[in-house]
């Protein structure tokens, strides 16, 4: 599955006007509030007549101005994922689910449901009513609903803003889920970098309406240049498989022949895993370390450095497990030479990598 969009719209504060072409997985909108994500994705939907522009999904036209083509919302085959659930009060969860079936061309068997219930975690939740349930319960039962509906693409506008750090990693678990284990592709919203790190096949950069970087999310993460989010959000994300638990609490992953280690993970061993590194929690020496408390230790080249127009620069570590950024001063790239071709050694403490910078693939 593919998704292809151009679309243009005069705004009173900007002009929308953004073209991007992503294949299957998750295509991740980011962006500053203002930015234009939201007025996209509502294009995108059909719910605003003001755009102009094409917008198809695996060859099914959703919008073709050129060609007079233009779809209602509810003939796009859509679902939606808003920020709150959602739901119907007065209904249950099974019948708020079933209700997705009413949109799709062909009704969802028992089956269907029951693999739909398994997947988002939501059995023993199918005969409460929505408000006996939590925030994350709300959305999973929410994607349940759109899942239901058959869709031909899922729409999910910032589905994490409104809950609090623990409902956010109650839930992020089922996007990535749902990208890895349904054909259906999924365009999502946010303007948070963890997210992006986590769930992203394909990044979609917007400012001020229009697309500032789009390509795949390791390649677009891994650019010493995209700060879009400012230095501190900078970061990079590495594959790295799971191959030890210790004893000590730590889990070990491989990364590239590279050794990771990280704090516990409940994951088999085997599974491959999304590991973002922070730019400022990674120490560069031009000599292999010995002696230090940190346990990641990833030699590698230098391969570009970015300064800003402060004190600061962004240097990027060609290295095996894949690039490495590291946040460091003007004065410390100058005092040890760290320009381009330079060998060098990346340096991450174990405990600065939290568990929401931790994902499938």
């Amino acid at each position: 599955m593919s998704l292809f969009v151009s679309i243009k719209q005069e705004l009173a504060q900007f002009t929308l006007d953004a073209q991007f072409q992503a294949p299957k997985g998750a295509t991740v909108l980011f962006g500053a509030s203002g930015s234009g994500k939201t007025t996209l994705i509502n294009a995108v939907a059909g719910l605003s007549r003001g755009s102009v522009g094409r917008v198809a999904v695996d060859g099914w036209v959703l919008q073709d101005s050129a060609a007079g083509v233009w779809l209602a919302p509810h003939k796009r085959r859509l679902g939606y994922v808003f920020q709150e659930g959602r739901l119907f009060p007065h209904l249950s969860v099974r019948q708020n689910l079933l209700y997705g079936q009413w949109f799709a061309r062909k009704r969802s068997g028992a089956g269907e449901l029951g693999k739909v219930v398994e997947m988002l975690g939501i059995g023993p939740l199918l005969e409460r009513r929505p408000g006996a349930l939590s925030g994350g319960e709300k959305q999973r039962v929410a994607i349940g609903r759109a899942l239901l509906a058959r869709p031909r693409l899922i729409l999910a506008d910032e589905p994490l803003a409104a809950l609090d750090e623990a409902r956010k990693a109650e839930i992020m678990p089922y996007f990535e889920r749902l990208r890895d284990e349904s054909e259906v592709p999924i365009l999502y919203v946010s303007h948070s970098m963890g997210e992006v790190a986590r769930l992203a096949t394909t990044v979609v950069a917007l400012e001020n309406g229009r697309v500032s970087r789009a390509g795949p999310a390791a390649e677009v993460l891994g650019d010493p240049g995209f700060t879009p989010a400012g230095v501190r959000a900078v970061g990079a994300v590495l594959d790295a498989r799971v191959v030890q638990h210790h004893a000590d609490g730590l889990s070990e992953l491989e990364a590239g022949g590279i050794p990771l280690f990280l704090p516990r993970i409940p994951q088999e061993l085997g599974k491959v895993m999304r590991v973002r590194i922070a730019a400022h929690d990674v120490i560069l020496s031009r000599e292999e370390p010995r002696g230090l408390s940190a346990l990641n230790v990833l030699p590698g080249e230098i391969d570009a450095v970015r300064a800003g127009d402060g004190p600061g620069a962004i240097v990027s570590v060609r290295t095996a497990a894949g690039p490495v950024l590291a946040r460091v001063t003007r004065r410390s790239a100058a005092a040890l030479g760290l320009v381009p071709g330079v060998r060098c050694f990346a340096v991450v403490k174990t405990v600065s990598i939290a568990p929401e910078d931790v994902g499938g693939r």
